[in-house]
């Protein structure tokens, strides 16, 4: 034992077993293998409720196949008697009632059914859970691999023998439903062969050969219904056989349930202690950590407080000890300056032997960083200067553009409104790049200055002699406009041709409009049109000097 001990100190990760059962692994050690014995009898057990379950499975084969042997011979006598009654069967009229009767049956029978499918989902669902709780105590248990594994596979058998036994129970219940059919098919006959009788009987009141000849054949029918009345009993015999056998298959499964059951509350209660002891195992071991590593902290401290002794003051503890303790002042304990002391070496701090080394790599830095911001500074008075230049020059062609602009503005404002007068005015004229532009349009015969204040056509009007102005003082080789003069009367619109005259000499004019006296001031026309499901089409036509 004390070698598997060491063996399991020199290795942790692995699981060392002796032959008297102790095992000593990372997880947790234990002494003996008295731990695994409830498990190995409870698993001895269910394997003797197996086998047993086992035998009385191969008794019941036997009673099925005596069973079908049975109803084999059964069923050679009720079709012996089906052929005789071949020619009474014509004669049924109540075979509705008799299809009711079985339909109802049926019903029944899909339901006790759909209910036997539910408890075999039922028990499967449970030997599922079963298996995954095998699966966990695999895990949980490395010392009890195989007798797990065998528990396993005595609930695969007893699953495979249970499904086995519910599917010949269904089997035998399926074959009772069709022996309760054909009773009750028996019976069916039996009354009618009953009123047929009567029939006769009232028949033959009025012919006493006739009436002889009917009992002769009464007789025969009352054998005939003895016969069958035979074989009813011996049907009812193997129905209450098969009822026998069913009760018996379901009192086996039920406790087979109940033995599984008992096997996993076995389980989990095992589970439960193991885990408590690991837990338990856990917190002593924890306990030890802690008063390892405490008293490995005092041990460390003591060689420290030596160590200092001896590198600080070059004396032996004993000699410290034994030495004359310092005077201090009245009051003040021994303890609490030693703490005052300590106190003030922590407000010191501790001493760092590379400060000479970090103040010249700060100073280097420093140094490189004064002479990059050197280089920003100088960088932002090259800005700035090219700044202001660019200002002075923004305000220089802004100035001249504005003083042209105003001066042609005024000039063309008088044309298009002959008598009116019309100026740009700067809003703030003390700064140049903030200020905004007004329009001041007067027409002839109204004392207003404002834009908002007249009406759509010499608005439109107006803006086009600020346009012009624009372009007289910066020209272009050609301008594009769109519709401008679609708010024009006729004074107007003719005013705005004259000036487009003007402008034809220095530029190519683009025009898009609707109005055909502006077609017609044009040197050539370009017109677009798309024909009914078909792609848009350019049509081009110039017009000669005199149009």
């Amino acid at each position: 034992q004390s070698e598997a001990i060491e063996a399991a100190l020199a290795h942790p990760e692995a699981v060392v077993v002796t032959p008297a059962g102790d095992r000593f692994g990372g997880t947790g050690w234990r002494i003996g293998a008295a731990s695994g014995a409830v498990t190995a009898s409870a698993l001895q057990e269910a394997k003797d409720r197996a086998e047993t379950a086992a035998m009385r499975l191969a008794e019941a084969e036997d009673r099925r196949r005596q069973l079908q042997g049975e109803l084999a011979a059964a069923q050679r006598e009720e079709a012996h008697l089906l052929a005789q009654l071949d020619e009474l069967d014509a004669r049924l009229s109540a075979a509705g009632d008799a299809l009711a009767r079985l339909q109802s049956q049926r019903r029944e029978s899909q339901s006790e059914t759909e209910q036997l499918q539910a408890r075999v989902a039922e028990l499967t669902e449970r030997l599922a859970s079963d298996g995954r709780r095998v699966d966990e105590l695999e895990q949980l248990l490395p010392s009890l691999v195989a007798q797990e594994e065998s528990e396993v596979e005595a609930a695969r058998s007893r699953g495979e023998a249970r499904a086995s036994l519910e599917a010949r129970a269904a089997v035998l219940v399926s074959r009772r439903r069709d022996l309760d059919v054909r009773r009750a098919g028996l019976d069916e006959r039996s009354q009618f062969l009953e009123r047929r009788i009567a029939e006769t009987e009232q028949r033959l009141d009025a012919d006493h050969q006739a009436r002889r000849d009917a009992a002769a054949r009464r007789e025969g029918l009352e054998r005939s219904l003895a016969v069958i009345d035979g074989h009813l009993a011996v049907v009812n015999g193997h129905r209450e056989s098969v009822e026998r056998e069913h009760l018996a298959l379901t009192d086996q499964r039920r406790r087979q349930t109940e033995a599984v059951r008992t096997l996993s509350s076995r389980l989990d209660d095992l589970r439960r202690e193991r885990t408590d002891a690991e837990r338990s195992l856990e917190e002593r071991r924890e306990q030890s950590r802690r008063q390892e590593i405490e008293q490995a902290e005092a041990t460390l401290k003591l060689e420290t407080v030596i160590e200092g002794l001896r590198r600080d003051l070059d004396v032996e503890p004993d000699v410290a000890v034994a030495s004359v303790a310092p005077e201090v002042p009245e009051g003040v304990t021994l303890a609490a300056r030693t703490r005052e002391l300590e106190r003030e070496l922590r407000l010191m701090g501790p001493i760092n032997p590379l400060a000479l080394e970090e103040f010249n790599e700060l100073q280097q830095r420093h140094t490189f960083l004064e002479e990059q911001l050197q280089d920003v500074r100088s960088t932002r008075r090259e800005l700035n200067r090219v700044v202001r230049a660019i200002d002075e020059e923004i305000q220089t062609v802004f100035a001249t553009a504005y003083a042209d602009v105003s001066a042609n503005f005024t000039r063309l404002f008088s044309t298009l409104f002959p008598g009116g007068t019309g100026a740009l005015t700067l809003t703030e004229p003390g700064d140049m790049l903030n200020t905004g532009i007004e329009v001041e349009a007067k027409p002839s015969g109204k004392n207003i200055k404002k834009l908002s204040l007249l009406s759509g056509g010499e608005r439109s009007l107006t803006a086009l002699a600020f346009l012009f102005a624009v372009f007289r003082s910066r020209p272009s080789p050609f301008y594009v406009m769109d519709e401008v003069e679609a708010a024009l009367d006729d004074v107007n619109l003719h005013r705005f041709l004259g000036l487009i005259a003007e402008f034809r000499s220095e530029a190519q004019l683009l025009i898009v409009s609707h109005q055909k006296r502006t077609m017609e001031a044009g040197d050539a026309l370009l017109g677009v049109s798309m024909q009914p499901g078909g792609s848009s089409k350019v049509v081009t036509e110039r017009i000669g000097a005199s149009a």
